[in-house]
């Protein structure tokens, strides 16, 4: 602990640091004791903490690291008690479970008590996953969702005489990656020992409902692990199970049965426990348990405005990745039953709600298929379904996984499959989950040759833009991608006022759009960013340097005509939430320089480790307005 502990709410100097070996399988009551006043104080110390990026409208999660607390408070009595028989890191491929992370970097005095409450905030170094170098006390970078068994089997194969623990879950164990990692650990007999919490909770539902056949117990013994299952509750018998674990050779699978958020009135058992607690649980909670000074400061927590006022824009916020099911819906409606269950399948993994696609279930619940958590199965099965001329497979999942997804892309060019694709969550607003759920890399969807079959991308600027490419490009033939942002974005206007995108007007996939006229130079930008370089060509013409603005809402096609005009011009700036090194920025000044161009050039985009926090991203990466308006200017000399 650290001196700073008096500022906390809740006292974490009465956390007691016992120390257990796994040889005693038999907890005495006074350690039995203890045991349980630290789950308690970390469970509500969880709860607290987590509800302060509720509080600042940050988010988080709450449910998997509460749940897990027993696990890891025994984890931490082995890592006390006999360090040189463990790699005492609390291993976690479910990222989201970061504030055990955080409440144990805490408890160790590598992290201050009281950078906790700002769980979440920008600059914090508190981001939704755990990243290596960030934060102090953190000890491993978690990536995304089923990503660490595989990575946990090479630091196995680096400590052969030391145990390993990971920590799982029902959901991460449906990724691909897990089955691969189970094959390798039987077979080289690793000394991994899996601690996964069987909640029959993800995202959008129970697993037990949308993946009948689906057990986790049956699915390990086949790989051959040695599988120990029980109720995780019981800390008897979760204490035993872990101690045999522990003493077994070889890969171990100890399954602990729960309810998510087991004694949080209002969330137990429900889906809603995987996010982070509403305000109003958390203090019902805390009040219950006789924390009124955790209570009294939540309450006078409030979420920080972002005041800026963007020229350009209107104030009509739209949240594209919803429209985009929305716009499907109204195509769909279109059709008859008849030709609709022919043609269409749309396929989920299990962020239904985050993409759009919960509007489609439940307008059209017989073309809805709830896929788990399997992008990479989902998506190749949406192309399959739509490898025959005249069906097509709907598919959607967050933009950073679209990585995961790039050889089934490619698979599915080769047999010409047609897929409508949503990658919500493009790049980097809004995202408190911070690097690892960036959706930077989204350019690698165009992978394909010259010659092959059509790939198109595409990142509409606000919800008419939206709206009107889905109209237009539902139908079309190939693999379609269409880019939406976590955040919501206001609607561009023209010069006049009126909506850019409004009225009649029609999306023409491959025509770039000029926003603003401009002779000093232009802007090329699309998606959230566009209204940000709306909002510095505005300020910059103010200034009296008349800089215009090119929306390139299809980024994989070169409109010719626009070369020619963005080639004769003064400069040229590329200004996208891309990665730098892989976004459109990166190709377009070749583009450029293919067709004898060469006026100045630049590129920005996100070239460095996030901040956490919403808006904040932006302005931290430079592409925010002031950051845009610097770069003209040093362009322009």
């Amino acid at each position: 602990m650290t001196s700073e502990t008096a500022t906390f709410p809740l006292n974490l100097d009465a956390y007691q640091p016992l120390k257990l070996t796994p040889t005693n399988t038999t907890l005495s009551p006074q350690d039995k004791d203890a045991l349980l006043a630290n789950i308690k104080l970390c469970r509500d110390t969880i709860v607290f903490f987590t509800a302060t990026g509720a509080a600042h409208g940050v988010g988080g999660h709450t449910g998997g690291p509460y749940d897990t607390v027993p696990e890891v408070m025994i984890l931490d009595a082995f890592f006390r008690g006999l360090p040189e028989k463990f790699v005492p890191i609390f291993f976690d491929e479910a990222g989201h479970r970061v504030a055990t992370q955080y409440l144990m970097a805490a408890i160790s005095g590598e992290l201050p008590v009281t950078q906790l409450l700002h769980y979440r905030e920008a600059h914090s170094h508190l981001p939704g996953h755990p990243e290596l170098g960030l934060t102090p006390g953190v000890k491993f970078s978690s990536g995304r969702l089923g990503h660490m068994w595989p990575y946990v089997n090479g630091i196995a194969l680096a400590n052969p005489d030391k145990v390993l623990f990971c920590l799982g879950s029902d959901g991460s164990q449906q990724e691909g990656n897990d089955a691969e990692a189970a094959r390798l650990s039987v077979a080289q007999q690793l000394n991994t020992k899996l601690l996964i919490d069987a909640n029959d909770v993800t995202i959008a539902g129970h697993p037990s409902n949308y993946l009948p056949g689906y057990d986790l117990v049956k699915t390990l013994k086949g790989h051959g692990l040695t599988v120990l299952e029980g109720d995780g509750e019981d800390i008897d018998s979760l204490y035993q199970r872990i101690c045999e674990a522990v003493a077994t050779p070889g890969p171990v699978a100890v399954i602990n049965h729960r309810k998510m958020c087991p004694g949080i009135t209002g969330l137990e058992g429900s889906t809603h426990g995987h996010d982070v607690i509403p305000l109003d649980k958390a203090l019902s909670y805390l009040e219950e348990r006789g924390h009124q000074g955790a209570v009294d400061y939540l309450k006078s927590l409030s979420k920080p405005k972002q005041n800026y006022t963007y020229v350009g824009s209107g104030d009509k916020m739209g949240s594209n990745r919803n429209v985009f099911g929305e716009s499907v819906v109204s195509v769909l409606s279109k059709m008859s039953d008849a030709e609709r269950k022919e043609k269409i399948v749309c396929i989920d993994s299990d962020l239904e709600g985050s993409c759009g696609l919960a509007q489609i279930r439940k307008a059209y619940p017989e073309i809805f298929v709830s896929g788990g958590i399997m992008e990479r199965s989902n998506f190749s099965a949406a192309a399959g379904f739509g490898m025959e001329k005249g069906k097509q497979g709907i598919f959607a999942t967050f933009s950073a996984f679209l990585e995961m997804c790039i050889s089934e892309i490619t698979m599915a060019r080769l047999n010409y499959s047609n897929v409508l694709c949503h990658f919500s969550h493009a790049g980097i607003d809004d995202m408190a989950d911070n690097t690892c759920h960036f959706g930077l890399n989204n350019m690698f969807a165009d992978n394909g040759l010259d010659d092959g079959y059509e790939t198109r991308l595409y990142f509409p600027a606000d919800a008419n833009q939206m709206k009107a490419c889905v109209d237009k490009v539902f139908f079309d033939p190939g693999l379609r991608f269409i880019f939406s942002t976590r955040s919501k974005v206001p609607n561009i206007l023209t010069e006049d006022g009126s909506d850019f995108f409004g009225g009649d007007y029609t999306f023409t996939p491959g025509k770039d759009e000029v926003i603003r006229e401009g002779t000093a130079g232009y802007i090329v930008s699309f998606g959230d960013a566009l209204y940000r370089s709306l909002d510095a060509v505005e300020r910059l013409k103010q200034d009296g340097i008349d800089v215009g603005l090119i929306n390139k809402a299809t980024l994989n096609l070169v409109d010719e005509d626009m070369m020619q005009k963005l080639g004769s011009s003064p400069f040229v700036l590329v200004v996208e939430a891309f990665n730098r090194r892989t976004g459109l920025g990166s190709r377009f000044g070749s583009w450029l320089l293919e067709r004898g161009f060469s006026p100045k050039y630049g590129y920005l985009g996100t070239y460095k480790e996030g901040c956490g926090g919403l808006w904040e991203q932006f302005p931290h990466q430079g592409i925010g307005p002031e950051g845009i308006i610097s770069h003209v200017k040093g362009l322009i000399g």
